[in-house]
């Protein structure tokens, strides 16, 4: 199951690198940039984040929050953001419910293995909580100032 644009994005809660649980409920009235990636401490994810982080001034500007999510554990999360030190909150959706209810849970092929894993996606939700724009199967490079971009070109502060 994946959302439309327009349609209000149902309530979720997880674990997060800070030891609390976070809804996306918390954030009614900002913007939020809920980006879905596959794994902790890996090439692609690690870059991915940084660029979140290098841009999480400009984000905040806007009025949006950045959240990450990924199957990795909170403890694992908790390693990542601190040795990248991200200023944002990492999510923990170890079985992979928001993952699914996003529709980025998907059949992957590695070197003839195949395997369920996180399509790298980003979503952009509006202030009363519906989907503004989506990203799905991303490319890293580019991808952190085209979010940023289209935010800049369609919120109103």
């Amino acid at each position: 199951m994946a959302y439309e644009t327009g349609e209000q994005i149902r309530n979720f809660t997880l674990p997060s690198n800070t030891g609390k649980d976070v809804s996306l409920s918390d954030y009614l009235g900002k913007y939020v940039v809920l980006y879905f990636y596959p794994k902790d401490m890996t090439p692609g994810c690690t870059t991915e984040a940084c660029d979140f982080r290098d841009m999480h001034e400009s984000f905040g500007e806007l009025d949006a929050v950045i959240l990450g999510v990924s199957p990795d554990p909170a403890d694992r999360h908790a390693k990542f953001a601190e040795k990248y030190d991200l200023p944002f909150e990492l999510l923990a959706d170890e079985d992979h419910t928001t993952a699914e209810a996003f529709g980025v849970w998907k059949l992957k092929k590695n070197f003839g293995k195949e395997y369920y894993g996180i399509e790298r996606s980003t979503f952009l939700i509006d202030k009363n909580g519906r989907l503004m724009k989506e990203w799905r199967n991303v490319r890293v490079k580019g991808h952190v100032e085209e979010a940023l971009q289209f935010l800049k070109d369609n919120t109103e502060l």
